[in-house]
């Protein structure tokens, strides 16, 4: 799978990149979602600073991501557990 390279707009300012081609699509979908964010933030406050705005959205965007994983993790304990439970059942059915 070979690289291409492209440019995406962010936040009105141009960022030549090179993505290979799997990932293109995660990109220009992270690209939309980045200029939604600051679009969306730069409309309800009073910050115009391009600067201030991409800072807000990193910060969003990354409480959203731990805040996912957490959840990811602790359905993952939840689980085990679960097969741990069907395991002993089944342990006790065959023994």
């Amino acid at each position: 799978m070979g690289e291409r390279s492209i440019k995406v707009v962010i936040a009105g300012r141009t960022y030549p990149i090179k993505v290979s081609e799997k990932e293109e699509s995660f990109v220009a979908e992270a690209v939309s979602r980045i200029n939604e964010k600051v679009k969306a933030l730069e409309a309800a406050y009073s910050v115009k600073d391009k600067q201030d705005l991409l800072a807000m959205a990193a910060l969003q965007f990354a409480t959203q991501y731990l805040e996912t994983r957490t959840k990811v993790v602790e359905g993952h304990e939840d689980l085990e557990e679960e097969l741990a439970g069907i395991d002993q059942l089944l342990s006790g059915k065959l023994a």
